[in-house]
């Protein structure tokens, strides 16, 4: 009981910093934005308030107290909370994207605040990456590896726009930052999905050949550190 107290102190600890990056995060590409007329960076400053809302349901879930029933609905309702950000997530970057190759929006502009604050969202955000997972893997919490997946995958689309104004940039291939975002709609909703049915859910736990039941959240090699369900004995819980 101690050591779940501890884990989940952990993970409020390391939720609250992403929340609070993320909040920065949203005001600088907010006002870089507006300043260069750029939608990337924009978009970018909508990523994070997407974030935002999914640490604000992990926070919500991890303050959850009751007998273990009221929290495995706790962690259910939180991870299908979550899955739905995934899903918005994915509609804003198909639609912004299709209305940028349309020419409907304006084309995306080099910045060098906007430049400086992606590449440092990716090093935060990536050290995050991996605390979070471990924590998730220690608790067996979907629900905040659905987080962690989702904090990744957004920077993943940051850096997509980051490599499209840079292409811009150098080539003036206008078209490189809406495309390089298209590409990640695929994994947005598959975690969406396995979210939201609760795929990663303790019911759907099974035994291996040996009779050896596997852990649902892992991070190692095997699962691509967390970033597939992973079945394997090495993962154990």
């Amino acid at each position: 009981m101690v050591q779940a107290d501890d884990l989940r102190r952990t993970a409020l600890v390391l939720v609250s910093i992403g929340l609070a990056w993320n909040l920065v995060e949203a005001g600088v590409a907010f006002w870089a934005g507006a300043r260069v007329g750029s939608v990337a960076l924009i978009a970018f400053g909508l990523d994070s308030v997407i974030e935002l809302f999914a640490g604000g349901v992990l926070v919500w879930r991890l303050r959850q107290e009751g007998d273990e029933h009221e929290n495995e609905g706790a962690e259910r309702r939180a991870q299908r909370l979550i899955a739905l950000s995934f899903f918005v997530l994915a509609a804003y970057v198909a639609l912004h994207s299709a209305a940028s190759l349309a020419g409907l929006l304006p084309e995306p502009e080099p910045s060098l605040v906007g430049i400086g604050i992606a590449v440092a969202s990716a090093l935060v955000m990536s050290v995050l990456y991996v605390s979070k997972m471990r924590v998730a893997a220690r608790m067996q919490s979907p629900a905040l590896r659905a987080e962690a997946v989702e904090s990744l995958f957004c920077d993943l689309q940051d850096l997509a726009i980051l490599v499209g104004l840079g292409f811009n940039a150098l080539f003036a291939w206008w078209w490189a930052d809406p495309v390089a975002a298209l590409v990640l709609i695929p994994f947005f909703i598959k975690e969406g999905l396995e979210n939201f049915s609760g795929h990663h859910d303790h019911d759907d736990e099974h035994a291996d050949e040996r009779g050896v039941r596997s852990a649902l959240v892992c991070f190692c090699l095997r699962c691509w550190y967390g970033l597939s369900t992973c079945r394997a004995a090495c993962c154990r819980a």
